[in-house]
């Protein structure tokens, strides 16, 4: 349990939060949100120790573990895997290493075999003798092979460090977690594997994540730093999202009766507690909207940018058609014999093991590398839209964002190229920014702006969700599942590709797997899950 009682963060004279007064207890996992600078971040290592509030306590009970997830990749380089991990365990991993220290002096004394006794009976009550064993199986569910338990942290890749981190996290069931973007460089499998081990955990996690997918499956309650204060509501993001929604769009109509508003939420809440499923936090998060006070829903003060395509004509019968196409990169096979025909109306999900593949293809197709073999053709009324893994270039220079986004207009008018921008969250003076001091987020912004220009009729979509914030990761997604036309979509966002797409289409370096189904129920699917082993498994 944490207990934080009056608090305030500032920085000089920017106040990121004041008066905070909240309780997290046992068995509830609490989602942080916010916009980009509310301080989500900063209330997670306040809590940890790591800095001091400005103003206020936050007290642990005496005895309980806090854990948080390091973000320091270099911080147990000497140490092998292994130990990393069961070195989480501050106390634990102390009393080993005594222990053991103990055992290999050659003069033992009588005080050194009273002092081991001791020892073995706190070791044995924290479980100690099953330590390594339940380490290594963290790892190997986080997707560390077992032939790198024994390397040291040095000698792993960066995306391995980021998975023994979480591992050591979690070790020892912790009666406090703090995760701060946990699902960051996981594939889907793993962050689906972290789902379930969190969504079942008995004890307090704090998480903060953009992943909404994973919030919507592990949270009990949403904790919201917005006005400069940090509030609790019960149920997941999507419940606070469509509730925060609902109650502005109620706040602007005037002439509704207050008896009608309180129907129309009550109702929101009865459909929103009726959840299937069967994990502990779910269960806790249904009793809660059951019990829920309807004001406690109230509007957000969040932006969400101005998405809209606007196609310049319909498209025709031929969309898109694939041919034999194979290839590697840096001697690695991503993919080979890929044939697939995109139809009307198809939103095709891309999905490998090597994440370079979805790239590789998209590359090819929108003509800026070459297959190693095979071909392909759009069709002759198909304006595509493109949005590349890596935007870098387009951004190397220090013209105005007016100017930048007149590169790709036919119309340069700067009423009309501020409209594009405003719609973006580039409001008035921003409109002037240099293009090269530009953060990933804004990007982003700037790159969907320029597509929203080219009036396309298909969208080709390569990871549309990094470096955005929860808003434009909402609003991006909500425009996708109206956009009438054809999208190709490679995402590591659950969410976007379950509510988005109608296909799958995987590539592997033995053909590909193509499937008219939604995402969820191709990554479950039993029969799907023995294709898959058996294209990746082959020479």
């Amino acid at each position: 349990m944490i207990t934080v009682s009056n608090l305030a963060i500032q920085f000089g004279k920017q106040v990121l939060f004041q008066e905070v007064n909240l309780k997290f207890t046992p068995g509830n996992c609490y989602g942080i949100i916010g916009a980009n600078g509310a301080g989500k971040s900063t209330f997670l290592r306040a809590i940890s120790g790591e800095i001091s509030p400005s103003k206020g306590t936050i007290i642990l009970p005496s005895g309980e573990r806090l854990s948080v997830l390091s973000q320091d990749h270099h911080a147990f380089d000497d140490l092998t895997t292994l130990d990393t991990v069961i070195e989480g365990h501050e106390l634990l991993f102390k009393i080993k290493q005594e222990k053991e220290a103990l055992y290999a002096k050659e003069d033992f004394t009588d005080a050194d075999g009273i002092r081991a006794s001791i020892l073995e009976d706190k070791f044995a009550e924290m479980e100690g003798w099953n330590a390594e064993s339940n380490a290594a199986m963290l790892l190997s569910n986080l997707g560390i092979k077992e032939a790198f338990h024994s390397v040291r942290m040095k000698d792993l890749s960066g995306k391995q460090k980021v998975r023994v981190l979480l591992a050591r996290a979690l070790f020892g069931n912790p009666d406090n977690l703090l995760l701060d973007e946990p699902t960051n460089d996981l594939d889907l499998e793993t962050i689906m594997w972290l789902e379930e081990y969190l969504a079942n955990y008995d004890n307090t996690v704090l998480v903060v994540s953009h992943d909404r997918h994973f919030l919507d499956t592990v949270c009990t309650h949403v904790v919201d730093i917005d006005y400069g204060k940090i509030e609790i509501f019960s149920g997941n993001y999507s419940f606070w999202y469509e509730s925060s929604q609902l109650a502005l769009h109620q706040q602007n109509q005037q002439n509704k009766k207050a008896e009608e508003k309180r129907a129309e939420l009550i109702e929101f809440i009865a459909r929103f507690s009726a959840n299937a499923s069967k994990s502990k936090q779910a269960t806790s998060r249904k009793k809660m909207l059951e019990k829920i006070n309807i004001d406690e829903i109230k509007p957000s003060s969040r932006r969400y940018p101005g998405i809209v395509f606007t196609p310049s004509r319909d498209p025709g019968n031929v969309i898109l058609e694939v041919h034999d196409l194979s290839k590697s990169v840096e001697g690695d096979l991503l993919f080979r014999d890929v044939s697939f025909m995109i139809d009307k109306n198809d939103k095709v999900a891309f999905f490998s093991h090597d994440p370079r593949a979805m790239t590789a293809l998209f590359e090819i197709i929108e003509g800026k590398i070459k297959p190693d073999s095979g071909n392909y053709s759009w069709g002759v009324t198909i304006t595509p839209a493109y949005l590349p893994l890596d935007n870098n270039s387009f951004f190397n220079n220090d013209l105005t964002l007016i100017d930048w986004l007149a590169q790709f207009s036919e119309d340069t008018n700067e009423i009309y190229l501020k409209g594009y921008l405003g719609k973006m969250l580039f409001p008035g003076e921003d409109a002037l920014k240099k293009a090269r001091v530009l953060s990933g987020g804004e990007k982003m912004r700037c790159m969907i702006a320029r597509m929203m220009l080219q009036n396309p009729n298909v969208l080709v979509l390569d990871s549309p969700t990094n470096h955005l914030d929860m808003e434009s990761i909402q609003a991006f997604n909500n425009t996708l599942k109206t956009f009438k036309n054809n999208v190709l979509l490679a995402s590591h966002d659950h969410q976007f590709l379950q509510t988005v797409c109608n296909r799958i289409i995987e590539l592997t370096p033995n053909g590909v797997i193509d499937r008219q189904m939604d995402f969820d129920e191709y990554i479950t699917s039993e029969d799907i899950k023995a294709l898959r082993e058996k294209k990746y498994g082959q020479s």
